[in-house]
Parts: C-alpha cells; sequence; structure tokens
C-alpha cells in the first residue's frame, strides 16, 4: 500500500535510503547518492511539503519515493535530445527500496499514473538497474538534464495519452 508519509516514519524510511545506497554502491553506482544522501533534513522537507510517500507492505515500510505535480526546475533545461511533450506532468524523485519486496518501482509508477498523464524521471548514467526498469515501464529516454549540484543525469518521460511516441 502507499501512502504519505509522517514524520513518524523517517528513522524507516532511512533504512529503506540505507539499503538503497547500499545496492547502489554494489551494482556499479557508489556515486549517485554516495553515502548520505538524501539527508534527513531534506527528507522532512518532503514529508512537510506531502510528497514523500511510502510503500508498505504488512505494515513495514519497504520502498520511498517523491511525487510532486507542476515544473520541476532541473527539467527546465534539457541537451542531447528533447521531451516529448511540454503539457504539465508529475516528478518523481528518489525511488527507494530495501529490498525485500519486489516491484517497488512499479508499485510508484501505478500510484504516480493514477495522480498524473504526463510524467518525468531522472536518473544517474551508471544507474543501470533504474535505466532498464524505467524502459521496461514505457518510459522514453529524453536527453541529458542538471540536477541542482551540476551533475548530469539521464531524463525520461511518460505521458498516457501518446504511448506510440514512446515507441516510435
Amino acid at each position: 500500500m502507499i501512502r504519505k508519509a509522517t514524520p513518524a516514519d523517517l528513522p524507516a524510511v532511512l533504512q529503506v535510503y540505507d539499503s538503497a545506497r547500499t545496492f547502489m554502491a554494489t551494482n556499479g553506482n557508489p556515486t549517485q547518492w554516495g553515502s548520505t544522501y538524501p539527508p534527513p533534513e531534506l527528507l522532512e522537507e518532503d514529508i512537510r511539503l506531502g510528497r514523500l510517500f511510502v510503500d508498505t507492505n504488512e505494515g513495514k515500510i519497504c520502498g520511498v519515493f517523491i511525487f510532486a505535480a507542476g515544473d520541476d526546475p532541473t527539467y527546465a533545461y534539457i541537451e542531447d535530445g528533447a521531451w516529448l511533450d511540454s503539457s504539465p506532468y508529475g516528478v518523481i524523485h528518489r525511488v527507494a527500496s530495501d529490498g525485500t519486496v519486489p516491484g517497488t518501482l512499479k508499485r510508484c509508477l501505478t500510484f504516480c499514473r493514477k495522480q498524473c498523464s504526463h510524467l518525468r524521471i531522472d536518473t544517474h548514467a551508471d544507474n543501470y538497474v533504474m535505466q532498464r526498469l524505467l524502459s521496461a515501464q514505457g518510459f522514453t529516454r529524453c536527453g541529458t538534464i542538471y540536477v541542482e549540484d551540476g551533475s548530469p543525469r539521464i531524463a525520461y518521460e511518460w505521458l498516457e495519452n501518446k504511448k506510440e511516441m514512446a515507441h516510435g
């Protein structure tokens, strides 16, 4: 079940991110989140703003992600490609799983697709697992964007009403 995170969820959320960072590092992606990202202060802000969601199984938090509707400043500029559509969109960030229940990304995307018919997400060039999963879920690789610290990310987009574009 997916629900909004509460302040009481923070310790469990931090554990999920710790597990995800370990998985990423052992699967060839040690630099995307390093050893401390995302910091607790950022997660507390996400909870306060109502954009941090948790994926639970039998009451235990096993996954976490950010979902927000509206423009994301890091998506204003894209190079080596172009966005498929300029209509309003929702963004997904910081998807993480503790590895105990398969399918976190799929459940996250199912939830987000019910909220919004146009989604954008990005990932690190070394995050081959996420790249493969996004492509399998119908997302189109659109180009390169740069996150707040200036580092590049591969940008993806999904449009419910233009699925044919995603495969063309």
